[in-house]
């Protein structure tokens, strides 16, 4: 690849990594949620969430939609929906003339990113009709053929369905990622956080023309170091039961360049095989497939998507990085006496560091943090004797 459209590429993708920091700040622990959201855009696919209400799903495809700038659109479906809440009325001037067309203005099939809660709810008028946005991004009503700029449809819902033809609409979601309450030990982070998503606004830091240039690459990318250890992921998989149609499995590969490219890279390797366990469409799959593919997985590395990565592989490097980008947020407040409350963060920050990785383990980044977080303790400690 040229060196300037590898500069772009990189560039691009620290401009999105901004942009998905900024939209993370208050969200407690949906930083994973909010990576997948990227990955989906990027690779042009849709993602589906499954988790209880009030668990932070539209917060978070809201924040991201802002700091990426371009149109968004969100809609609460129910069993009475019609089509024209989500896609426009008909316009009547028109139809006094004869023709039948849609006033899509402001509505799904011009928006860029678009967020539909309890989308099993919607009637089969709803879905029949956003299927063809999603599969094809077109919207078609009567005289109607709009091409949609549509980069990604986040949906949720409080389960997975059973219905077959609900369960159809589902696997078109190549992504499908599960998510719970905030644990206990994160009340008290999720009621600061919450009242800083309340009264501070995710600035527009990035764009869709950078997410645009991603998914460019992605599209292009050299896929020849993928092919053989994909192959040896799905065989591994399949010995344990866990099956992907023909379809998930081709599509698999757009997530894959798309990680990479997040990364900065047009050469997806062994380090963006993490993406496969979200193509998984159940929860006990993707939990079993971790440890099918643990070994292999140990090679995943994403700066980017460092909390979607860490979730889904599992790996040392992961985990590393994610504990240097939460003890970056505090060292900058780090001033000498500590308060209180980051000194307790930063100390609960070296527990982990010790209970995760052993002296050979450790990444020279990290040894680096825990020594500088030893000094900031000790020197603390000495001030308040």
């Amino acid at each position: 690849m040229p060196e300037h459209l590898s500069q772009l590429v990189e560039s691009a993708a620290h401009s999105i990594r901004t942009g998905l920091k900024q939209a993370t700040q208050g969200l407690i622990d949906r930083e994973s949620l909010v990576d997948l959201i990227a990955l989906a855009a990027v690779a042009q696919e849709h993602l589906l969430v499954i988790g209880p209400p009030g668990t932070a799903k539209s917060a978070a495809v809201r924040r991201v939609a802002h700091a990426l700038g371009g149109e968004y659109f969100e809609y609460l479906l129910g069993r009475f929906t019609e089509p024209s809440e989500l896609f426009g009325p008909v316009d009547l001037r028109k139809l006094r003339d004869g023709t039948v067309e849609t006033a899509t203005e402001g509505m799904l099939p011009e928006a860029d990113i678009v967020f539909l809660d309890e989308v099993f709810l919607a009637s089969t008028a709803v879905l029949n009709t956003l299927l063809g946005v999603l599969n094809e991004r077109i919207f078609r009503r009567g005289h109607t053929l709009h091409q949609c700029p549509l980069k990604v449809c986040v949906a949720a819902a409080n389960h997975l369905p059973e219905d077959e033809a609900l369960a159809a609409f589902a696997d078109r979601f190549l992504l499908h990622t599960f998510i719970e309450p905030v644990n206990e030990n994160l009340l008290e982070d999720l009621l600061r956080g919450g009242w800083q998503v309340r009264h501070k606004a995710v600035s527009n830091v990035t764009s869709l023309e950078h997410l645009d240039v991603l998914s460019k690459a992605a599209a292009n990318a050299d896929m020849e170091q993928v092919y053989q250890p994909l192959t040896h992921c799905v065989s591994l998989l399949r010995k344990e039961g866990i099956m992907l149609s023909d379809r998930r499995l081709v599509k698999s590969l757009s997530l894959i360049s798309a990680a990479a490219a997040l990364r900065g890279s047009t050469k997806p390797d062994a380090r963006d095989l993490w993406a496969l366990v979200y193509v998984i469409p159940t929860q006990e799959g993707q939990e079993q497939s971790r440890e099918v593919l643990h070994d292999i997985l140990q090679e995943t590395e994403n700066t980017t998507l460092n909390a979607a990565a860490e979730l889904a592989s599992l790996s040392l490097a992961t985990r590393a990085q994610h504990i240097i980008d939460r003890a970056q947020t505090l060292l900058p407040e780090a001033n000498i006496p500590l308060p209180e409350e980051t000194l307790a963060k930063l100390e609960a920050i070296g527990r982990e560091i010790d209970s995760s990785f052993s002296p050979t383990q450790m990444p020279p980044e990290l040894k680096a943090l825990r020594e500088k977080l030893i000094g900031l303790l000790e020197h603390s400690a000495n001030d308040s004797n």
